[in-house]
């Protein structure tokens, strides 16, 4: 078949950027009455957000490391100030003046003079003197290295240039180690640096040739060693090194064996490790510090019916294992018992009474430590830092998320609904909606979702999503398969030739809204990212009667054509989440029935935003701008009343705009275009009282 919009491929090509241009034009006349709606969500997100700021101080040594946001600037500012023996935390209060602050990284000056900037990296040496960062301005993911002296703030060292995501340093600080990434963008490769020495004279210590996996570089808790996590979306090997000796071989923890995933926690006198080996969830099981296979591994707890193990985190008295439980995450805490062969005794889990919520660990940089950091929120319960006291089991609150004007929980509610897919699953939603609000079949609703990769769509508390809620709208995630909210079975049944489990879910999550009476059945939105993009555009494909409109964010809606090329970024690692068409032929046949481009057809469509990034290296912006102009051709909707939009950053990559002004001002516009379509454009938001309840 011939694709007559294959040439929107070449950024480089005049043509295609006077397109783009063009398309962003397009998309401000069509819409330029709602600015005063764009206007007012903005300052509506500003009004209800503490711009000045400082987060919770955290202990690592002799200092405590924190994070300030200034009114106006775009950008966070990292600090540290001494930490005094016997001297208790830090006050997180916004205006808060600190002894002894010392300014380790300024965004904003950083990012001065460029329209996008990004950290890959930042990286305290272990001895508190050097700081490795690294910054992208372009928005292609690729950082340059630097590295700062922290005693005098000056840069030291820019030898190296092109680097991926993390670096860490070595025991003494005079080795830094990075990733780089391959002409697909895969991380394949570590490389040591010599900190001030030329990048010439760097060297090569591992580099990964298969295709599937994927590179990830980090340190333990303690920076005893360093750490390389090698994985594809099926199977995973480990290699650890002595911090103390940088220039000495990675050793593999146990050799990948296809099928098998683990992760691996060194503890003072063990390794932890989460594996699958023995069961489809995961479980706990320790091993020698110097193990070198998994027939060492001895067993320290398997999951329950209904568990799904996701990792462990080792301090010198507990361990705390991350999980999911009932479709929400869970902590639990393993207690040290000298007296059991695993090391571990005695386990707790940590208890929150509201009905949906996410709970994780925060930041524990020492092992050494009676109280843990603990972050927990929901979808009415700002981002709570909390103290958990391990011994005694009590949680301290640190700090909660300021709202301004006066938020109150109580005038929202949160629920879980379940939704009844067409083979008999139950589907969860969580719901958030206002306070005394009934399923009388006349709001507004908002339907988010991803459902891709076992990735979580976790509740999570928004300042922006308040604007939709003071106008009257329902919120709504759809857990679907293809997601990890149920275990790894529900992630299996919504990945390779059960893919279509996704977008139908989705779009049953969305009947269910209508008909149980939630959402109007002219006033449903929806909005997904980049995979959550393609069930998108598969699920107005399957039912475009369903949505009033969509807003596709650099969405992957040309799936087929893309697999089909290994040269392009991510294709190879992700043959194994979606299949290989280029060599299986039923695989082709299937992602061809439901890829997004492929299926267009005519219908009356909702109306539709696509958003993208003219540097995005993971869904190219070819994709959105194909699939926008082969809807243009085939809905048989009214262009004026629900218009077909392509709106491009020119300066961004997969993430959008990256000063916290601009992805306010990006949201605005994205929301007051699907407000605008179900009617709720005129509705005033009630007046906040003065004040703030945080």
């Amino acid at each position: 078949m011939v694709d007559p919009y294959e040439w929107l491929r070449d950024k480089a090509d005049p043509a295609v950027v006077s397109h783009l241009e063009a398309e962003n034009a397009y998309a401000e006349a069509v819409t330029a009455d709602l600015e005063p709606l764009r206007a007012a969500i903005f300052e509506e997100i500003r009004s209800r957000t503490q711009e000045t700021d400082l987060s919770v101080p955290v202990a690592s040594g002799p200092w405590w490391y924190y994070s300030r946001s200034y009114e106006g600037s775009q950008y966070s500012v990292e600090c540290r100030c001494p930490r005094v023996e016997g001297e208790p935390r830090p006050t997180p209060e916004a205006q808060a003046e600190v002894a002894g602050e010392q300014v380790l990284l300024d965004g904003n000056v950083e990012a001065r003079g460029h329209d996008f900037f990004a950290l890959g990296a930042l990286s305290v040496s272990p001895d508190h003197r050097l700081l490795a960062y690294a910054v992208d301005t372009e928005g292609d993911e690729r950082f340059a290295l630097r590295v700062k002296d922290l005693s005098t703030g000056e840069v030291v060292d820019t030898a190296v240039r092109e680097v991926g995501y993390g670096c860490v340093f070595s025991l003494d600080g005079r080795h830094l180690f990075y990733t780089r990434v391959d002409e697909t963008w895969r991380p394949h490769q570590v490389w040591r640096h010599e900190v001030g020495g030329p990048s010439e004279a760097d060297v090569l210590v591992h580099q990964e040739d298969d295709e599937r996996f994927w590179m990830g570089l980090g340190s333990s808790r303690d920076d005893r060693w360093i750490m390389i996590g090698l994985g594809s979306k099926t199977t995973s090997e480990v290699m650890i090194l002595d911090a103390a000796d940088p220039t000495g071989e990675f050793r593999v923890v146990a050799p990948r064996r296809e099928g098998v995933e683990y992760d691996v926690e060194p503890g003072p006198d063990r390794l932890l490790i989460v594996h699958n080996a023995d069961h489809v969830d995961s479980d706990l099981a320790w091993a020698p510090l110097d193990a070198t296979s998994a027939d060492q591994w001895r067993p320290v707890m398997g999951s329950a019916p209904g568990e799904r193990f996701q990792g462990v985190e080792a301090f010198d008295d507990v361990a705390v294992l991350s999980l999911r439980r009932d479709g929400l995450t869970a902590l639990r805490v393993l207690e040290r018992d000298p007296s059991s062969e695993s090391g571990y005794g005695a386990t707790h889990d940590l208890e929150f009474d509201e009905p949906v919520y996410q709970v994780g660990l925060g930041e524990n940089p020492e092992s050494a430590t009676v109280t843990l950091q603990v972050v927990f929120e929901s979808m009415v319960t700002p981002r709570t830092v909390l103290d958990y006291d391990f011994r005694t089991r009590e949680l301290t609150l640190l700090k909660r998320q300021p709202v301004l004007g006066g938020y109150d929980p109580t005038q929202y509610e949160q629920r879980r609904e379940w939704a009844t897919a067409a083979d008999g699953t139950m589907v969860p939603i969580s719901l958030v909606h206002p306070a005394g609000a009934t399923p009388d079949g006349t709001r507004p609703g908002m339907l988010a979702a991803y459902g891709s990769y076992e990735l979580s769509s976790d509740p999570y508390f928004s300042v922006a999503r308040l604007s939709l809620l003071q106008r009257g709208f329902v919120y709504a995630i759809a857990h679907v398969r293809g997601g990890g909210e149920l275990g790894r079975r529900w992630y299996d049944d919504g990945k390779l030739l059960q893919k279509k489990n996704t977008f139908t879910d989705f779009v049953d999550c969305a009947d269910h809204l209508v008909e149980s009476g939630w959402v109007h059945p002219d006033r449903l939105v929806a909005e997904g990212g980049s995979a959550g993009g393609l069930l998108i555009g598969a699920a107005v494909n399957l039912a475009p009667e369903r949505f009033r409109a969509v807003h596709a964010a650099v969405p992957f809606v040309d799936a087929l054509t893309t697999i089909l090329d290994p040269s392009l970024p991510l294709t190879v690692v992700e043959w194994e989440e979606w299949g290989d068409p280029l060599h299986d032929p039923e695989v082709y046949a299937y992602m061809k029935s439901y890829s997004p481009y492929e299926n267009v057809r005519d219908a009356a469509y909702p109306a539709v935003l696509a958003t993208t990034s003219l540097n995005d290296t993971r869904v190219y912006f070819t994709e959105p701008a194909k699939w926008v102009a082969r809807l243009r051709e085939h809905t048989t909707s009214d262009p004026l009343e629900r218009p077909v939009l392509l709106r491009t950053e020119m300066v961004a990559g997969h993430g959008g705009k990256s000063g916290r002004y601009d992805s306010w001002h990006q949201v605005a516009w994205e929301w007051a275009f699907l407000i605008s379509q179900v009617g709720a454009a005129g509705t005033t938001p009630p007046r906040l009282p003065t004040g703030q309840d945080s």
